[in-house]
């Protein structure tokens, strides 16, 4: 990727890119529906059960739905600002993708509200506070922010799809889903972050963008699976609750490496294709979509 930067002033942390070749890489609209294999879910339907992985999740797939559609309004804002014809492709693919997403996730949603969980609450909030952050926040800013979250995802994405321990944690039915949803996220990794650059905005608001955001989202999430956890009657089993909490410490989501990769982002001239994952979706889009592929039953026209 060959990227052209000025820089005003003496700090580099004030850079603006002004232009951007972006590599040929495809950003396919693949249009599931999860909505029949998700009929048989369990309450806890996470790997074996566990209590705290499966709200952890729950509450995971609930921000997914308005946090996508915020991505698409974030990026298309500057759409026209795009003038190269490889990362102009990238972003219709982009906004596909994530409205794809936004759709399967809601129907995870509503099937998880039949079991007891506050999903359709925390939409309502999710996007309360998205719309929010919007009429506060300038269009570069909530651009910069989606270019942050996309790390987030970008990392957990990798994991899942590089770590069977952590492809495994949210159960065989829903693990799909989130399968699914990682190759997505690891072949788009970049466009919103690209788009950033060619409409101009600056490392320095790049970088503390992702440094609010990323404590933030931790102590959300954190506060978030927490009331959900305190809404079932299976929290207040004192010897679950222990196991559960043992487990989900020693997940992979926890190793320094995941962290390490987070904060990757803050360094100055970082770009998320410094983690290379071309192969990784290469073999996980034949994997799930490919002519053998496991997922591509789910693809609307696949007539199965």
């Amino acid at each position: 990727m060959a990227l052209v930067t000025t820089v005003t002033g003496s700090d580099p942390a004030a850079s603006r890119t002004v232009d951007a070749t972006s590599p040929d890489r495809d950003v396919p609209t693949r249009r599931v529906a999860f909505e029949e294999t998700l009929a048989d879910l369990p309450k806890h339907f996470a790997a074996d059960g566990d209590l705290i992985l499966s709200h952890f999740f729950a509450t995971l797939s609930s921000v997914f739905p308005e946090g996508e559609e915020y991505f698409v309004r974030s990026v298309r804002h500057h759409r026209d600002l795009v003038t190269e014809p490889t990362l102009r492709r990238q972003v219709t693919g982009f906004i596909g993708q994530e409205s794809v997403h936004g759709r399967e996730h809601r129907v995870l949603n509503d099937r998880l509200h039949q079991l007891g969980y506050p999903t359709r609450r925390y939409e309502r909030l999710t996007r309360w506070a998205l719309t929010t952050r919007e009429k506060i926040v300038p269009p570069i800013g909530n651009l910069a922010a989606t270019a942050a979250m996309e790390h987030f995802t970008a990392t957990l994405a990798e994991l899942a799809l590089t770590d069977d321990g952590a492809r495994r944690l949210p159960g065989p039915i829903v693990s799909d889903v989130f399968t699914w949803h990682a190759l997505e996220e690891s072949e788009h990794k970049a466009v919103a972050f690209d788009v950033y650059r060619v409409a101009g905005g600056s490392e320095r608001l790049r970088i503390w963008t992702m440094k609010l955001l990323r404590g933030g989202l931790i102590v959300s999430m954190s506060f978030l699976t927490l009331l959900s956890l305190l809404g079932d009657r299976a929290t207040y089993r004192p010897g679950r609750l222990r196991r559960s909490w043992r487990h989900f410490r020693r997940t992979p989501m926890f190793r320094r490496e995941v962290w390490d990769q987070l904060c990757a982002y803050d360094r100055v001239g970082f770009h998320p294709d410094d983690y290379d994952t071309d192969e990784l979706v290469e073999t996980w889009g034949d994997e799930l979509f490919g002519e053998a592929g496991r997922l591509r039953p789910l693809l609307a026209g696949s007539g199965s």
